[in-house]
Formats: C-alpha cells, structure tokens, sequence
C-alpha cells in the first residue's frame, strides 16, 4: 500500500522534535526548546498590516506569483547582489522548502549533499527519486567541503548532471562558507548546478555576505523567503531567482506548481511587497546583534575539553561535538538530555553525520524576541546580564546543558 521509498521516511527532525517539546509542556515539564529553528521575533509591524488590509484577496493568482511581488523580489536581489535580475527569473512558493521539493522532482541527475545539511535536502531527494551523495566536511573548514573533495567526487562520474545544495549561513552548523570562489571554479569547469540556499544570509554576522550566484550566476539558483529574517515562518512564503539558462527547470517547477498548490495564499502574497519593498534595516540589524550575542553567550559558557564547536557566524545555530558522552547514537544522548534535563536537541545523525558521532545541533532561539527587541538600540551591548533578563530559558537551557555535560 505504501512505496518502498516512503515507507522507512518519519515526520522532518525539527517539526518533530517542536511538537515533542510542546507536548511534554503541555504534560506539565519545563522544556527548554534548542530542538526547533524558528524566528523568534515578530513579523515586522509594516508587513502585518499590509497582511491585514489585504485579508480580503481570495482570488487565485498567477501560477508563478503575483507580479508586483516578483518585481519587488527580484529589486530586492539585484540590489542585494549588484546584478539585474528580471521579475520573470521568480518564482514563489509557498515556503522555499515546496520550491525546492520541486526542483528534485524536476532535476534529472544526482544530488550532491554537504554533511552535514539541513533535515529535508536528503528525504526530498529520496522521495524524488533521485540518487544523492554525501560529500565529508571538517570543522576546520567551517563544515563546508573543500573544493578538492567536490572534484573527486563529480570525476567519480563526470558524464551525470549533478545539483549541489549549498546552504550559508548553514543550517546545522552556523557556519558561514569562506571558500565559495573555490568551489565556484568546480562548478564552472564541470558544469554543475548549485541550490543556493540564502535563507538566512540576512542573518549572517558579518556584513560581508557572498553568494554563489556572484560566482557563477547562469549555474546558479538562489532560494529565499520570509521565514528567518522577517520572523514569518508561519506564513510559508519562499522563492527561486532562477538565472535564464535554467529557464526549462523553472517551467518545469511551473507545471508542477499548477497541479499541486496552484498559487500561494493571495493576502499573504500582497503583504509579501511590503517585505522587500520597505527598509528594514534597523529590524535586521537588531536581530542580528541579540542574535550574535546570545549564540556567543551559549558558545563561551558551553565550550570546554568535552565540547566543541565552531563559533556561530549566522542564523541562530551551534553544532555541539559532546566528547565524553558515549551512546550508541547521537539519537540516544539527546534522548537523554531530553529526559534528565529537560532540554530538546537535535542529533547530529538527521543532518548526515553517521549515527554513533555525538554531534548535535542547538537553536538558541527560546526566547521572546518582539520583549528583547523592544529593549534595545543599536548601540546596545548585548551582555550577560541582559541575556539572563530577556533570554531567562536560553541562560537556563545552557546551565543544563553544563550540568548534563559534567556527568559524564
């Protein structure tokens, strides 16, 4: 009854693992939530009301999206990149993750997979169809592969058309990729395609941000939305800047589109305009100094001779190595420090690593954004006094953490 390929799949790692953390809340524990990446600040006040003014839109709009929201996209881009970017290159989803769903339906090739990658690269590729392959990172190289090591893997076949996922800032890790011109120069010489995902790439802490597409823009697809930046994950509103050589892959997903989700919600599309139309630089850059701060918070405090980790660059990641815990799996220790401690985690094995490496992935995220922003200026020093005020359960989750670490 159920395809083989579906059958060994579970619900996504991180909307499991949020709706674990609410259910034991609601049992009456005090969970600390490490385990769910979401914004944990509000949608800019500008956007929710154009989403209000809008609730009434209820027709179905253009298959690709509705016009003057692919301009305002595709303004936004080219402004962010220096390039000049069409509204026909957009395309908008409801949430990049659709998006990118439908890329692996269309791409006829190989997927090429960093370890470690965000939780639905790898079952989308399978449900897919699609073949895929894991490529070794290191800390020391900011968990991203080498350009060496992508070359020995594509000679392994050259003949395939390969797609590879780049994601940075990245999702588990935190990391920032340093060497794209490197990897750049492969995907020129062999002709492949990369993913891009730029979902939190406003995020990143330092202001000097590189995309791929600045590379090699016509191998290029770049992947964004609402959900990181502009605190709207709920709203699942994401998009593609597809570069003109690629224009078949977008019809394809365009076809796809039109018998699956038909359109994405009308006001939430109206409302969108706003996001890439205002400036919302004294929104971002908050953001991202409470969130540079309190990341560099968890890294000092936890960081010892039985952690490690690479200090957070952007989005709201840490990936801790726990040295001296030995479980069968990675599964089993954050199962462990779910049940002693009260605090939810992520294993590193749903993001690639094998099974018996006790490497996880924390989102320091469970704190109220909308108080802690409302708190601050940009001159603001974000310190440890201020992170036990308005971040109590991410000073408490660390303290745990600490305290599990330290048993042994």
């Amino acid at each position: 009854m159920i395809k083989n390929k579906i059958k060994n799949l579970d619900l996504s790692a991180t909307l499991k693992i949020n709706e674990i953390s609410k259910k034991l809340e609601q049992e009456g524990k005090e969970i600390i939530k490490f385990g769910f990446g979401q914004s944990p600040f509000p949608v800019p006040v500008k956007v929710v009301d154009e989403l209000k003014k809008n609730a009434h839109q209820k027709s179905y709009l253009p298959i690709q999206g509705l016009d003057d929201l692919r301009v305002a996209i595709s303004k936004y881009e080219s402004k962010k990149k220096n390039k000049n970017f069409s509204s026909e290159q957009i395309i908008i989803g409801p949430g990049s993750k659709e998006l990118m769903f439908l890329l692996h339906v269309s791409f006829d090739g190989e997927i090429i997979l960093p370890a470690p990658s965000w939780v639905s690269y790898q079952p989308q590729s399978i449900i897919a169809g699609n073949k895929f392959h894991w490529i070794q990172t290191s800390a020391e190289n900011n968990w991203y592969p080498t350009a060496e090591s992508l070359e020995e893997l594509v000679l392994k076949n050259k003949e395939k058309n390969y797609l590879l996922i780049l994601n940075s800032p990245n999702n588990p890790s935190g990391q920032v990729c340093k060497n794209i011109k490197e990897i750049s120069e492969i995907v020129k010489k062999y002709k492949i395609i990369v993913l891009s995902d730029e979902i939190y790439s406003e995020l990143t802490f330092d202001e000097n941000y590189d995309s791929m597409s600045n590379f090699c823009s016509e191998q290029v697809i770049v992947s964004n939305g609402l959900s990181k930046w502009c605190g709207a994950g709920g709203w699942r509103l994401g998009y593609f800047v597809i570069p003109n050589a690629l224009s078949k892959l977008k019809n394809s997903m365009k076809v796809l589109a039109s018998e699956t989700f038909s359109a994405v919600s009308a006001p939430i599309q109206f409302a969108a305009i706003s996001a890439f139309n205002n400036d919302h630089t004294d929104y971002i850059l908050k953001s991202k100094k409470i969130l540079k701060g309190i990341g560099e918070y968890v890294y000092n405090n936890l960081k010892s001779n039985n952690v490690i980790m690479n200090k957070p660059m952007g989005g709201f990641y840490l990936m801790p190595e726990f040295l001296n815990k030995k479980f069968n799996t990675s599964a089993e220790m954050c199962t462990d420090l779910l049940n002693k401690k009260g605090v939810a985690i992520l294993p590193g094995s749903d993001f690639g690593f094998s099974i018996d490496k006790m490497i996880s992935r924390l989102s320091y995220t469970d704190f109220d954004g909308k108080n802690f922003m409302s708190k601050i200026n940009l001159n603001t020093t974000i310190d440890d006094g201020l992170i036990n005020k308005y971040a109590p359960k991410v000073a408490e989750g660390t303290k745990r953490l600490k305290e599990w670490v330290e048993i042994g």
